[in-house]
């Protein structure tokens, strides 16, 4: 799939992806030069670990992202699983986008290491897009040490297609360069639009692909002749709009600026499936503070508090609770968290728990009333526990600035709690949000 010689105007490309490679295992590579040229992969270590992201020495042994970690250390018996550090990722993700923001304000970043652009408000500036894409690259290159892939193209879908098509690629157990910057022309467009698989679209998962090869649609050229209604019953009247308007090569979201973070959550895999409500709440313990240090990091505090498990069948389920005021408060954030776990019959074992906080507001909006009227359908249990959220979210409040204040002059792990003392020190759970790969070691 090569790209055409002309030099495109920003009406033709008027949208640029940028996506680092293997971020997290380069991030690791960067500060431990001793891994350089090894197969690195970032991602859970015990029995039920995921790969999160892999270096090119580990792909060339057929290692990639979402591959369970035990097949792939049967891939590769050398393969070095760290576990993941997202405060680590956050530092160069907002030097990453601090050097977006110099090229255009317009853009709109998905997780820590992929953005886009829209550059069309640079028109007047006379912009190019490849040399500024190529310039863009380079910076990120120099400056970060952090290689990467850039798309441009008339819309999100190509743009992101795009931004994948210049990556390099293993090939024969090779490293294969990638051009670094494509854009997709009009009759590149076409062709892909006549070669790519549906796997290649946005949106199309395992389980998507394959209801959609069940119905014999295995390349976009066959997903265009199949009208939205039939899609529909199939993957539901959503995806298949998109879908629908992919498979012509239409993508009609638009780059959004500042994005509002909706959620915050932590979920993590264990390596034994936690048996019972007090193991579950003893657990909850750590994900009530991450989730609680990454809300006041933030500046805010979250109405709604919901429990995620998920069984040793791989079934799950949630309970969500919502407050007439906000939490920031690990205590009280777990005091809901109990009462939503011990409201679950639970039938078998739980694999993993997620603690999320949603209906956020800015701390100063938070107007906590103490008195106000429960929820008439709120069980006795959930009712007393958020009497005690609000207690504890208003008692606990200077002590919790304090503790913020000396971590932030001193270091994270400068103070602790008693349940965050280990033999080795203050261990300080980070955030790792939806990237719950699996647990970081087998439990003794």
């Amino acid at each position: 799939m090569s790209n055409s010689i002309s030099e495109p105007s920003v009406d033709d490309a008027p949208i640029l992806h940028v996506d680092l490679d293997a971020f997290f295992a380069s991030v690791e590579i960067l500060d431990d030069p001793s891994l350089r040229g090894k197969p690195v992969c970032v991602g859970g270590m015990a029995e039920r670990g995921v790969i999160a992201s892999a270096s090119y020495e580990a792909r060339r042994f057929g290692v990639r992202s979402a591959m369970p970690s035990m097949v792939a250390r049967r891939l590769c018996p050398n393969l070095i699983i760290l576990p993941g550090r997202f405060d680590r990722y956050e530092v160069y993700s907002r030097k990453f986008h601090d050097i977006i923001a110099d090229l255009t304000p317009d853009f709109e970043p998905l997780g820590l290491d992929e953005v886009f652009c829209d550059l069309r408000s640079l028109r007047r500036l006379r912009v190019q897009p490849l040399v500024a894409a190529a310039q863009l690259r380079q910076r990120i290159n120099d400056e970060l040490q952090l290689r990467s892939g850039i798309g441009l193209g008339r819309n999100k879908l190509f743009a992101k297609l795009a931004s994948k098509e210049s990556k390099p690629r293993i090939v024969d157990g090779e490293l294969v360069e990638g051009p670094g910057v494509v854009w997709v022309s009009p009759g590149l467009e076409a062709r892909w639009l006549e070669q790519l698989p549906v796997r290649a679209l946005w949106g199309v998962g395992p389980a998507t692909a394959a209801k959609l090869r069940k119905l014999g649609l295995n390349w976009v050229r066959d997903l265009a002749k199949v009208d939205r209604e039939t899609l529909a019953r199939h993957v539901g009247s959503s995806l298949a709009a998109s879908l629908a308007a992919y498979a012509h090569g239409e993508d009609y979201r638009e780059v959004v600026v500042d994005r509002e973070v909706k959620s915050v959550g932590h979920d993590q895999t264990f390596a034994r499936s936690l048996e019972g409500s007090s193991e579950l709440i003893e657990a909850a313990k750590t994900h009530a503070g991450v989730v609680a240090r990454a809300l006041r990091d933030q500046g805010r505090v979250a109405r709604t508090i919901t429990v995620v498990l998920r069984f040793d069948d791989l079934t799950s389920i949630s309970r969500s609770q919502t407050l007439p005021f906000g939490l920031d408060d690990e205590v009280a954030i777990l005091a809901i968290a109990e009462a939503l776990i011990e409201s679950v019959d639970l039938p078998q074992s739980v694999r993993l728990l997620g603690i999320h906080a949603s209906s956020l507001l800015g701390r100063g909006d938070n107007h906590v009333q103490l008195s106000f009227a429960l929820h008439p359908e709120t069980s006795k249990s959930r009712e007393r526990a958020q009497d005690l959220s609000l207690e504890r979210q208003i008692g606990h409040e200077a002590l919790r600035d304090a503790v913020d204040e000396v971590r932030r002059r001193f270091g994270r792990t400068s103070l602790g709690t008693a349940a965050e003392l280990k033999d080795e020190g203050v261990d300080i759970a980070t955030q790792r949000g939806r990237h719950a790969f699996g647990p970081e070691r087998t439990d003794p």
